[in-house]
């Protein structure tokens, strides 16, 4: 398992790495972000937003473990409706409206190619309760929490990538449009949040063992020097 874990870190470490460099204003915001706290176990980070990570073993793996992920965002994203702010409004009605057809996505093929295997169950919101927040609180609290939760599913999504395990190429698309969706809506949240609120209320970014500072191949969007071809080759 440690064996494995470590694999798993390496594989995602050079895509995160890549990712989080960016270029002028973006760039400032995201030069130094606060490190998550050590895990008990070791294995993986603690961070708002990011829960339990398990390190993804095969294509139904993947799409069990988004399935209520996908869920759990879409509940704190139908509350931004109620923020003062049109840019929140828009980016949660974004949030829901793409991650509800994602849902039903992946549920149609859990049931086309995996129907005698256990059907997805929630595991526990990362989420907080954003039902009593309002104002500047509810706005805030969502962006330092969904900031790592989507960074949950760009690292579930790249280990699917790296250790080709995906059976069918819709989800190998898939796991690449969430994986490139996503990323853009952080880069976003991150603008928002320290436009609003200040550099200081950024949220850890999750790391794990064999991560490496600095520029590495590979970019959003493209798949990576080690990402398998999805021809073979």
């Amino acid at each position: 398992m440690k064996r494995h874990c470590m694999k798993t870190a390496m594989a995602t470490g050079a895509f995160l790495a890549a990712i989080t460099t960016g270029s002028g204003a973006a760039g400032a915001a995201m030069a130094s972000p606060p490190m998550p706290s050590p895990s008990p176990t070791g294995t993986q980070p603690t961070c708002p937003g990011m829960g339990q990570m398990h390190p993804v073993t095969s294509e139904y793996d993947y799409l069990s473990q988004m399935v209520p992920h996908h869920e759990d965002a879409i509940t704190a994203a139908r509350q931004l409706q109620r923020s003062g702010r049109p840019e929140m409004r828009q980016l949660g009605q974004s949030i829901v409206t793409t991650q509800t057809a994602e849902v039903a996505q992946m549920k149609g093929w859990l049931e086309q190619w995996y129907r005698q295997s256990p059907a997805p169950s929630p595991s526990g919101t990362t989420m907080p309760d954003l039902s009593g927040l309002s104002g500047d609180q509810l706005d805030q609290t969502f962006l330092q929490h969904m900031i790592p939760h989507h960074m949950m599913a760009i690292m579930l999504s790249q280990q699917l990538l790296m250790h080709g395990q995906a059976q069918h190429p819709e989800v190998a698309a898939f796991a690449r449009k969430v994986r490139d969706d996503q990323w853009a809506e952080i880069r976003t949240m991150r603008q928002y949040l320290t436009q609003w609120f200040g550099q200081q209320n950024m949220p850890c970014i999750p790391q794990m063992p064999g991560m490496t500072p600095g520029p590495q191949p590979g970019t959003p969007g493209r798949p990576t020097p080690t990402e398998p071809s999805p021809t073979g080759t």
